[in-house]
């Protein structure tokens, strides 16, 4: 066995282990030996990350079941940079609210641990394995508020909901286990492109499958547990949810998908397609009408996930010189400025809340741009970049994706897009401004350490600048991909 393929996943089981421990014997109000182990495992882990990325290998490991690649290992580094800005940003929220301690940060690293197995799988079993221990420990991160009516009932329903997804995906897997006698990706891939299969049974293993994928992605119309697990949650365990295991959810559809049901994919491809088109109708226009800042950006998770399938929908060699690789890279990419972009908001409103107020609701951003000009600011970036307004990340994002869209022929469903996106800015624009314009109606207390607010400028202004000078992320996403694929 090549043990360079499991180091990330050791040494983070390792340390989650250790931060349980040391959470027993070195209890304190602040849970400083807990936070700092934690805060060193993820910096170790994101050094790792990079530096696997940098060597560029490629190779299987444990029995061919997990998968050394270059885009495993840059997932892997944004994962757990996401999730070491999560405990960052909210801890100042956790502890007024009695959540800070070595539950909430072993369950986030035993998440982390889910979200790589689901990166790095190359067997079927892999990916049911590290999508179900992701799961469990963010079911257990949203009843952590024991007190909570709120957080109890999001609880329960994510539970129940994931559990049938789970369900789907397992079934789904059975189905193509069947249909090619194999759960190893790469036979998959080949007993599919190969030999004479029973069609009916993949194609149906292949919906069960999408549908999976699709619920932890929070595509409509499977995203009914979006807007209850984002506004019942407590924030900073949104922030863990929201962020790093929609990138792990990326990594295990490009899995499933491309390196194992590729020969699919005139399939698959047209299910994606419907889940976009629903996506963006559903996630935008919905949006309009909420007034709970957390439930407006939970809408437009689902309408940002709808662009995310169209890259996933465009990956297919096609006349006009736009390769799959392309394709996906710009898929990676816009998963990313999302990603950067959901950690800045749901920070600000942590950065907001105090004890008990929890700063949620538009209008208790009223008048920020005045009492805090620089917060206000940075949330102003965030929201354009959202919006896809120029010079920001997510515009440059939302024109590779529509870019590699346009080249498969699917003109109207690029005109649709834009025109969608075009209502999906008022919700945006709006919270700018109610900033700005509209009069204070409280004290805006800002609670956040030194680090948090040097984080959070730097996650301001690198939506501003990836989207003046996109290249050089955009380079990274597609040589993974390419390196991957090839």
């Amino acid at each position: 066995m090549n043990w360079i393929a499991v180091y990330p996943e050791i040494f983070l089981l390792v340390m989650a282990c250790v931060v349980m421990l040391v959470d027993v014997f070195f209890r304190d109000p602040q849970h400083r030996a807990a936070y700092v182990l934690s805060v060193i495992t993820l910096l170790v882990l994101v050094v790792l990350a990079a530096a696997f990325y940098v060597d560029g290998g490629r190779m299987l490991a444990m029995q061919r079941m997990v998968s050394y690649d270059p885009m495993g290992n840059m997932l892997k580094m944004f994962t757990a940079l996401a999730t070491l800005l999560a405990l960052v940003y909210g801890r100042a929220y956790a502890l007024d609210r009695g959540m800070w301690g070595g539950e909430l940060m072993s369950l986030a690293l035993f998440s982390l641990l889910g979200q790589f197995i689901m990166i790095s799988a190359n067997n079927l079993l892999m990916v049911y394995l590290g999508l179900e221990l992701m799961s469990l420990s963010l079911y257990a991160l949203v009843a952590l508020r024991r007190d909570s009516a709120l957080a109890t009932e999001a609880a329960m329903k994510y539970f129940v909901l994931g559990a049938l997804s789970s369900g789907f995906l397992l079934y789904g897997m059975s189905m193509v286990y069947g249909a090619t006698g194999s759960l190893d990706l790469s036979v998959v891939f080949q007993s599919i492109a190969l030999e004479p299969l029973n069609r009916a049974a993949l194609v149906m293993g292949v919906v069960f499958i999408v549908a999976g994928v699709a619920f932890k992605f929070g595509a409509a119309p499977f995203h009914m547990w979006i807007p209850d697990v984002y506004q019942g949650a407590p924030t900073v365990v949104v922030l863990l949810v929201a962020a790093a295991p929609k990138l792990a959810a990326f990594a295990m559809a490009i899995r499933l998908l491309v390196l194992g049901l590729f020969p699919l994919a005139m399939d698959w491809q047209r299910m994606l397609m419907l889940l976009a088109v629903l996506s963006l109708l559903v996630g935008n226009f919905a949006a309009i009408a909420q007034t709970n800042l957390k439930r407006m950006l939970a809408y437009s998770t689902i309408a940002q996930i709808g662009f995310v399938l169209l890259g996933l929908m465009s990956g297919m060699i096609n006349g006009n010189g736009m390769s799959s690789s392309q394709a996906y890279g710009a898929a990676v990419f816009y998963m990313l400025v999302y990603v950067l972009s959901t950690l800045g908001t749901f920070g600000i409103i942590m950065f907001l809340a105090h004890e008990g107020f929890e700063a949620e609701e538009l209008g208790d951003f009223a008048g920020l741009g005045k009492t805090h000009p620089w917060l206000a600011g940075i949330m102003s970036f965030l929201m354009f970049s959202l919006a896809g307004v120029p010079p920001f990340a997510g515009f440059y994002a939302k024109f590779v994706v529509l870019q590699s869209l346009l080249a498969t022929g699917r003109v109207w469903l690029v005109v649709f897009a834009v025109l969608v996106s075009v209502v999906g800015a008022f919700y945006y624009l709006r919270l700018v401004k109610i900033m700005y314009f509209d009069a204070p109606t409280r004290e805006h207390k800002v609670r956040a350490s030194g680090s948090a607010w040097a984080l959070m400028s730097l996650n301001g202004l690198a939506v501003l600048l990836l989207g003046i000078v996109p290249g050089g992320l955009m380079t990274l996403c597609y040589q993974a991909i390419t390196n991957t694929l090839r």
